[in-house]
């Protein structure tokens, strides 16, 4: 009995439109390119914890209509020092899984910047 090869679930059908990572975030010039594990419907606006090759970010808002998406650009413009123009959803606008392209970022939340300080560091080598 042959069987169909099946893709794995947590990839969305448009991600091949993305820059390919080999973890969560990479620096792409200046602009910085994020893969994101959205959660909506949180308690809290939180950027957490890299889960495999993507940032775990929870939203209040509600996913209706790309609304999360939208609360999640505006909440990371805050938190990066830049406007939410500066913010493109590669893909995953209506999907838990998302790329993001942040230009010319001003801060570096703690986990992002300890990530490209060690990405770094494994260049120098």
């Amino acid at each position: 009995m042959k069987t169909k090869p099946r893709k794995p679930r947590h990839v969305p059908p448009d991600s091949d439109k993305g820059m390919p990572l080999d973890s969560f975030c990479a620096m792409d010039g200046e602009t910085l390119v994020l893969n994101i594990l959205g959660t909506p419907n949180a308690g809290s606006d939180t950027i957490g914890k890299p889960k495999g090759k993507q940032l775990q970010v929870s939203v209040t808002a509600t996913p209706v209509a790309g609304r999360a998406t939208n609360h999640m650009v505006r909440f990371l413009a805050g938190e990066f020092g830049v406007t939410p123009g500066d913010i493109e959803v590669v893909f995953g606008r209506y999907n838990i899984n998302k790329q993001l392209r942040i230009r010319a970022p001003q801060n570096l939340p703690a986990v992002i910047a300890r990530h490209l300080a060690q990405e770094n560091l494994k260049l120098d080598f």
